[in-house]
């Protein structure tokens, strides 16, 4: 009897798929990749066509060893790593260390691990796909050209232990420019006019449009005052009603961008989370003996399709059919792939459609069962019938001047019986209908009232936020997102505040330097070119080492420059005020990995050191010199104050915003409740819309 070996990533993987493939079968994990670049070298021969120098990645030697020794036991050896870029680069290096000819078909795939899916794929092993690994060798070489030559310039010039990145520097200089515009934003005031009318004992609420059929912004006080003179009594004709019927589609099944975006609006997990619990999801959960076993519930979950297989939609069809009735069932939608997306793939759906949620509920954790949940609903409600909404729009007007109501309902639930985006959830869906109003008859109002309002700064991206942004502007692929917000946390360059990201003063330092001396690296429109030039080696249409050449002859140039004109950029130690408690010297700010921190002046002999005081980047109202810093009541209660304290006594229980109220130039601040933020003046009545 033949006898094989199979190679996946992860020990879950290889119990799951053991169990499918039976007694001919031995499965055994790599652990992630066995060869990479070396870490102490850059490990990239630019003189020779950019040939990298891989080496076995320290600590894999004993497994390298377990495989090549299975594998001299068995009649084929099959490498079944993911089904990506990554994933077949695994399985390019396993297959040089293993000395698998690269002609054979040794490579299975598949997108769900499922008895089915697993068996089917081992009846079509192919050969490795080159493409696929050149593609993955690419980006791999490029990052290390970037990351090894800035690196050791930043050691020198500014602080040893940074380090930047092609697709992190990227992501950083975004969130110094989002903080930059709301810095220098400027408040313009606008007006709006609200009403509530009455017909009979009915009211309904209007707000005013424009005059005479055109529509009208209202600027100033005057603009109102204005209008308000023009009209006549409290009597409005109602001019025109219109009644449609809208139909409101449901959001295609999730990709990795879209998962991760809705994993951190509804369940508030970081995108790194979402990866690492739907990694779970997707390598096998234990249903017990009655279910099969170890089954993966979701499919692959780094994808940027939104295709799903004729059985998944079948699947669903059944479920919907059966759970809510025949009308509730979709018409064969078709999916959507955004430009330059990876078709590799499914979209993340659940293996088996007819397991919802409550039956894996006691099996899973409750992270698991969240996401789960998320993704079961998500996809059900792709493949369901549209709702309808009836709408109704009512032009009301007095001697030219025209206010407008809007109304609408669910005729027809249809797909939000099961899930709703979450967009709408942050505005509840109800149900918000008008009295029903013929064109000709007059109708009163009850109160007019004028309301004063400015235009707010762009918000700071959140985890979701940046990630839909990348997504859109072409920067990094699904699998970059999670990885590329953590090292930037992690290096110190970005911070975050109220769950929104925030430069931090090494962050900018980093950002100007690459700005100043190799622009294209902090290039959106560069990288996400870059990344197409990537996709065009996947699909088979260019060399990478064309790619590669193309950037470093321009890269090395700007190299040679920066080596001889980068200034040394001195951090330094900045005086706190305050001694050593333990000998006396003075302690001053030290910038750290992440931001600063106080230290002993008299360092080495003396060690001490100690957290400061968080900073929100807002300078005093009062005395105007000192820093707004955050501190704790005994209670541990939050509460801003002035780092001048005590010279400077300026105390504030709201956090101040670091801008004055344009209507009274008094000081900003922001107010919290449960569900969300509001800025407001500490003084007048001034407000600005409410932050989820």
């Amino acid at each position: 009897m033949e006898q094989y070996l199979v190679i996946v990533e992860s020990p879950a993987k290889a119990k799951t798929i053991e169990k499918y493939l039976g007694k001919k079968y031995k499965v055994k994990a790599s652990m992630g990749h066995v060869r990479d670049l070396p870490k102490s070298q850059m490990g990239v021969d630019v003189k020779n066509d950019y040939d990298p120098k891989y080496i076995t990645i320290r600590g894999k030697g004993p497994v390298l060893k377990e495989l090549k020794t299975a594998a001299k036991k068995v009649d084929k050896v099959f490498l079944a790593a993911d089904p990506d870029r990554e994933g077949e680069a695994i399985a390019w290096h396993l297959a040089h260390s293993l000395n698998i000819d690269l002609d054979s078909e040794c490579r299975v795939v598949f997108n769900e691990i499922t008895k089915e899916a697993v068996k089917d794929s081992f009846k079509h092993p192919r050969t490795i796909n080159m493409d696929l690994v050149d593609a993955q060798q690419a980006r791999r070489i490029l990052d290390r050209l970037v990351g090894y030559n800035i690196s050791p310039l930043l050691w020198q010039k500014v602080k040893k232990g940074l380090s930047a990145g092609r697709v992190q520097s990227v992501a950083v200089k975004m969130i110094i420019d989002r903080e930059n515009e709301i810095k220098e934003f400027k408040p313009e005031e606008y007006w709006s006019i609200d009403s509530v009318f009455h017909k009979g004992k009915q009211t309904f609420d209007a707000a005013f449009y424009g005059v005479d059929g055109k529509k009208k912004a209202l600027r100033s006080k005057e603009d109102v005052d204005q209008i308000l003179a023009t009209l006549k009594g409290n009597d409005f004709l109602v001019e025109k009603v219109n009644k449609k019927e809208r139909n409101r589609n449901p959001s295609l099944a999730f990709t990795t961008s879209s998962l991760q975006q809705e994993a951190a609006r509804k369940l508030n997990f970081r995108a790194r989370k979402t990866m690492m619990v739907a990694q779970q999801l997707y390598e096998g959960i234990d249903l017990g003996r009655k279910e099969g076993g170890v089954t993966g519930l979701i499919t692959y979950m780094r994808t940027d399709s939104t295709r799903i297989s004729e059985t998944a939609k079948n699947q669903a069809k059944e479920y919907v059919e059966n759970k809510y009735g025949k009308e509730f069932t979709g018409i064969n939608k078709k999916s959507k792939n955004s430009e330059g997306a990876q078709d590799a793939h499914e979209a993340i759906r659940p293996t088996n459609a007819l397991r919802d949620p409550q039956s894996v509920k006691s099996i899973l954790s409750r992270d698991q069962l969240k996401l789960y949940k998320l993704i079961w609903e998500r996809f059900i409600a792709s493949q369901m019938a549209s709702a309808v909404m009836d709408t109704m729009t009512v032009h009301l007007t007095n001697q030219g001047i025209e206010f407008r109501a809007t109304g609408s309902k669910i005729k027809f639930k249809g797909f939000m019986t099961v899930y709703i985006e979450s967009t709408d959830d942050q505005q509840k869906q109800t149900d918000k209908w008008l009295p029903d109003l013929n064109e000709g008859e007059i109708v009163k109002t009850e109160k007019i009232t004028p309301n004063q309002h400015f235009t707010q700064p762009p918000p700071r991206y959140t985890e979701a936020r940046l990630v839909k942004t990348m997504e859109e502007k072409g920067i990094g692929r699904p699998s970059t997102y999670a990885p590329t917000l953590d090292t930037i946390q992690r290096r110190g360059y970005i911070a975050l505040d109220n769950k929104r990201f925030v430069p931090t003063e090494l962050g900018e330092i980093v950002i100007q330097l690459i700005n100043e001396f190799f622009p294209e690296i902090i290039d959106v429109a560069f990288t996400a070119k870059m990344e197409e030039d990537l996709d065009a080696v996947e699909e088979g249409h260019t060399q990478w080492i064309k790619i590669i050449d193309q950037f470093y002859q321009g890269f090395d140039k700007r190299l040679e420059k920066a080596e001889k004109e980068m200034e040394k950029v001195e951090i330094r130690d900045e005086p706190a005020g305050i001694d050593c408690e333990k000998c006396g010297h003075e302690m001053v700010y030290k910038m750290g990995r992440y931001g600063k921190f106080l230290a002993c002046s008299n360092f080495p002999e003396c060690r001490n050191t100690k957290p400061i005081l968080k900073e929100i980047g807002v300078k005093c109202p009062e005395c105007k010199d000192g820093n707004i810093v955050e501190r704790k009541t005994k209670k541990r209660r939050t509460f801003y104050g002035c780092d001048n304290y005590p010279k400077c006594e300026f105390i504030s229980w709201d956090k101040p915003v670091g801008r004055d109220c344009p209507k009274c130039n008094k000081m900003l601040v922001e107010k919290k409740s449960k569900k969300n933020t509001q800025v407001q003046c500490s003084s007048c009545d001034y407000k600005e819309e409410e932050q989820g």
